[in-house]
């Protein structure tokens, strides 16, 4: 029986005696342990490709693993089935899931998702976006610059001649999400 499984079985039962607080942290310890190692895994198999990189990694309860890729150019169906193959023979290897235990996704990054790394606002410079700031204020615009620490979106107010062009500078820290606006 793997760890995480173990873990969630015991969660179960200390919940039922009142200590499943620890339990759960317990098994987000694990579950960051081998988020972590994934993570480096990911990033040897991507060292070659310098346009790819990692956005995100998540493991469910069942072991199922998804990894989410993009790259400057765009990520190919051919480039997510080279890594998959990769990882998964790192994975067999390493035995991080014992008895194979484990499932496994690689695709790009979802565009209904918000971003998540530096790379992919840059990335995104000059598309729609729409930005939740953590005081819940909602900007949409158009993104059109990336620092390190702050981005530009700039929001069209009224229409025609009554059209006025409002720029907000927003600081990364003060930001809770930010998603693509996709426009047709």
């Amino acid at each position: 029986m793997n760890s995480v499984l173990a873990l969630h079985l015991l969660t179960e039962k200390e919940s039922n005696e009142g200590n499943g607080h620890r339990s759960l942290l317990l098994l987000a310890m694990v579950n960051d342990t081998h988020i972590q190692a994934l993570s480096g895994m990911v990033e040897q198999i991507l060292q070659d490709d310098p346009d790819c990189f990692l956005v995100d990694i998540r493991i469910k309860p069942t072991n199922n693993i998804k990894v989410a890729l993009d790259a400057d150019s765009g990520v190919s169906i051919a480039k997510c089935v080279a890594v998959n193959r990769a990882l998964y023979k790192k994975l067999e290897e390493t035995a991080l899931f014992p008895d194979g235990d484990f499932s496994l996704e690689v695709s790009s990054a979802d565009v209904n998702e918000p971003l998540k790394q530096h790379r992919q606002y840059k990335k995104n410079i000059g598309r729609k976006v729409e930005v939740i700031l953590n005081d819940g204020t909602i900007l949409e615009g158009k993104m059109t610059e990336v620092a390190d620490t702050e981005i530009l979106v700039e929001e069209t107010k009224g229409k025609n001649k009554k059209a006025e062009l409002i720029k907000h500078r927003i600081d990364i820290n003060n930001i809770k999400s930010t998603k693509i606006q996709i426009q047709f």
